[in-house]
């Protein structure tokens, strides 16, 4: 859980800005994101072998330009 203290004479805007970079840091929404809703263990094998196909498809796309 990402807490910050606000300093005596800094402003809410600022320590907001810490508090954003800590959550951003310790990877809290994308966590949530994840666990939002139930998912077996065939949907996430199925998921993590599109985005490695998609990953390296991508990678791969200079390589076919240069021919």
């Amino acid at each position: 859980m990402a807490t910050v203290n606000v300093n005596q004479g800094e402003s809410i805007e600022s320590a907001l800005r810490r508090f954003k970079r800590k959550v951003m840091s310790e990877e809290i929404i994308k966590d949530a994101k994840k666990h939002a809703f139930f998912m077996s263990s065939g949907q996430k094998a199925k998921l993590k072998s599109a985005l490695a196909r998609k990953r390296n498809k991508r990678k791969n796309r200079p390589m076919q330009r240069r021919g």
